[in-house]
């Protein structure tokens, strides 16, 4: 397993309602790399955003879909959903702001 850098961790925010409304209690939901740890996307969120101090993280594995085309089966890739929870003195982050 190759070494990851703390900006090569976190790939994407994701932005759904569920996700917005956990926002008021200072959660955030990015998509990140499926071998990333814990203690990784902590490091990640705290050096990629300014001011933010993170008190847990959780993480969920997801399976790829099956898909068809014709006659032919495949799989998407898998992904891992990580959900952020910021300390209660700790600053928003600021690509969720204007959404």
């Amino acid at each position: 397993m190759a070494d990851l850098k703390y900006y090569d961790v976190i790939l994407k925010p994701v932005v759904t309602e569920k996700s917005m409304a956990a926002m008021a209690e200072k959660k955030y939901t990015f998509l990140v790399r499926p071998e990333a740890t814990k203690s990784q996307v902590k490091e990640a969120v705290e050096k990629m955003f300014e001011g933010t101090k993170v008190a847990s993280v959780n993480t969920m594995n997801l399976d790829g879909k099956k898909k068809r085309r014709g006659m032919t089966f495949g799989k998407t890739a898998k992904t891992k959903k990580a959900i952020v929870q910021l300390t209660a003195e700790s600053a928003d982050i600021e690509i969720f702001a204007g959404l």
